[in-house]
């Protein structure tokens, strides 16, 4: 395990959250773009009741637009880490993409264990390059196969414009209806890639931020910008997505517009993070790449910290 910490201060986003209407149902928004001048108060995230998601639950992938082959990788990597049984002590490489993962498990309902689903590619685009409204996203989600033990992840590719991507959002996670009399609820949610349109924005901490201090920028773990960005928000939207599936789960503020298990934790990576500092990180030797968390055959990954409802405070590996 490299014990090498990467310290470079860079400027903190604020994961703030906004309200999207979505055939009636809300859904919680993931967006790094605002900025954390002071340190905020204490996050404390309640229950409120509602059903979580527990037990098995299957992550489909559909890959919107023109991704390679290493890119499908990289986040069907990611997919099949976070349940993953941990390695052999003596191959032990580091904190894990599944422990990251199984602070989930300490909510209430003891969490869900993940597998990887169906891949689709609609390299065609289907629905066009856009701009595609949160309606097309839902729907999307529905054609790939929708029922309550699967998420569908919505991933778009770097030049396919969502409405209102960068603008107030680099990810939603919601929920809808379908079935046979459309009363059975499933979830799904979408990422952009942030490559092209809004680096400064949803790509934090591996492009200079838009606003403030043009500190450089983090190296990637696995040299993709948009793609390791991506994983951030899908990361952060798949934690909300079990702990607050349908707007009554674990939450604090507005329904609809609350910060949730990874949103609490507004802009921390690693352990000693502070406004404008993520924190202490690992450093790959050989590529310089930061991260926190290690993943099946040793892909890296830097994930969000996650809020912990045993001791009330963000929860990182490093």
């Amino acid at each position: 395990m490299d014990d090498n910490r990467k310290k470079k201060p860079a400027l903190l986003p604020l994961l703030c959250l906004a309200v999207l209407t979505l055939l009636s149902d809300q859904a919680a928004a993931f967006n790094p773009r605002m900025l954390f001048l002071v340190k905020p108060d204490p996050i404390v995230l309640n229950d409120h009741g509602g059903e979580l998601l527990t037990g098995n639950l299957t992550v489909n992938l559909l890959f919107y637009g023109r991704f390679t082959p290493a890119q499908r990788a990289i986040v069907a990597d990611f997919v099949r880490s976070l349940s993953a049984p941990p390695p052999p002590l003596r191959t032990n490489t580091g904190p894990s993409v599944a422990s990251w993962w199984r602070t989930t498990s300490l909510y209430r309902g003891g969490g869900a264990r993940l597998r990887l689903g169906a891949q689709f590619l609609d390299a065609r685009m289907s629905l066009g390059r856009g701009p595609l409204s949160p309606a097309n996203v839902t729907a999307l989600a529905h054609a790939a196969g929708h029922h309550r033990g699967a998420v569908t992840a919505v991933l778009t590719a770097a030049d396919v414009l969502v409405t209102p991507f960068c603008t107030s959002r680099c990810g939603v996670h919601g929920h809808a209806r379908g079935g046979a009399h459309g009363k059975a609820r499933y979830t799904y949610l979408w990422a952009g890639n942030p490559a092209q349109q809004c680096p400064g924005q949803c790509a934090w901490p591996f492009h200079q931020p838009l606003y403030g201090p043009q500190t450089p920028p983090l190296v990637p773990p696995n040299g993709d910008v948009g793609v390791d960005g991506m994983v951030i928000s899908l990361a952060a939207l798949l934690a909300g997505t079990a702990t607050n599936p349908y707007g009554d789960g674990y939450y604090q503020g507005e329904a609809g517009a609350g910060l949730e298990a990874a949103t609490a934790c507004a802009g921390v990576f690693g352990s000693g993070a502070y406004p404008g500092f993520s924190g202490n990180l690992l450093t790959d030797p050989v590529t310089g790449g930061s991260y926190n968390a290690v993943g099946l055959g040793g892909r890296k990954y830097l994930l969000p910290a996650l809020w912990d409802p045993t001791t009330s405070q963000c929860k990182t590996l490093v």
